[in-house]
């Protein structure tokens, strides 16, 4: 065992130990969840952003909560049982590199994955659907995306790009429709059609819909940013500019933005 590994074992250890913390007592796998949960999003928003000191920072939040709930589930589980049963189960998944199936194509690396994937819920008492490895509680764009690639390894897509252009418009003229009727049902629901199709439009084209999102989210945040700077440089209350105004200073805060990308770059 790594020194490191011993000694947040050891932590946990105390923090649950006669006297240890009485909080870290009483949580519980159950009540953990919502913890992991947010230290993961942290742990992506560091990696997003390339701050290499955040990234170990948020890493070591995760480990500790994983170790942690391992450590609550000592009676069931063990470290080792979960590191041998995960690398015994990504060996089989690979057969293209622990095997004899050699191929270089990642279609194909991913269709057997979920091939395999598939297998092995079949051995399990119940049959299961193949999203069923998705869960429950991810968040809808990621879902989406999820759901879009696993029927894809499936071959239950559009058979071409043209094809999936074509869904997307009659989506997009439903909505339409919807929107013409005003009935705030019919719209929500044919809005979330055009967006799951339009998740799909994403990924045939080798675009991760959450990072583009996300992407843009921080985009406008930081011009947004750079117009209130400009605002109160000029004296301005943002809240008493009329749109011609705002649209103004937020092309200036485009331009500011863009030269301060170049010098990074």
């Amino acid at each position: 065992m790594s020194k490191g590994l011993a000694k947040i074992i050891d932590v946990i250890t105390t923090l649950l130990g006669p006297n240890g913390c009485p909080w870290d007592k009483q949580q519980t796998p159950q009540t953990l969840c919502d913890y992991l949960i947010e230290e993961c999003f942290e742990l992506v928003e560091a990696i997003q952003a390339n701050e290499i000191e955040d990234v170990k920072e948020e890493l070591g939040d995760v480990f500790f909560l994983l170790l942690l709930i391992i450590h609550l589930y000592q009676d069931k589980i063990n470290l080792d049982e979960v590191l041998i049963q995960t690398a015994a189960k990504m060996i089989g998944r690979h057969p293209h590199v622990f095997g004899d199936k050699k191929t270089e194509d990642i279609n194909e690396i991913l269709a057997n994955w979920e091939k395999i994937k598939k297998q092995e819920l079949q051995k399990k008492s119940k049959p299961r659907s193949i999203f069923d490895s998705i869960p429950k509680n991810l968040p809808p764009l990621l879902k989406a995306y999820r759901i879009n690639s696993k029927a894809a390894r499936s071959n239950f897509t559009w058979p071409d790009n043209a094809s999936q252009e074509q869904k997307l418009e009659e989506e997009w003229k439903e909505w339409l429709e919807a929107k013409a009727q005003n009935d705030p049902k019919q719209m929500e629901e044919e809005f979330g059609d055009y967006l799951f199709c339009l998740t799909e439009y994403a990924r045939r084209h080798g675009i991760k819909p959450n990072t583009a999102l996300h992407q843009a989210n921080q985009k406008f945040l930081a011009r947004f940013k750079i117009m209130e700077e400009l605002a109160q440089n000029k004296n301005l209350d943002l809240d008493n500019l009329n749109l011609n105004q705002l649209n103004q200073l937020w092309e200036e805060a485009k331009q500011i933005a863009k030269s301060n990308q170049k010098k990074g770059d």
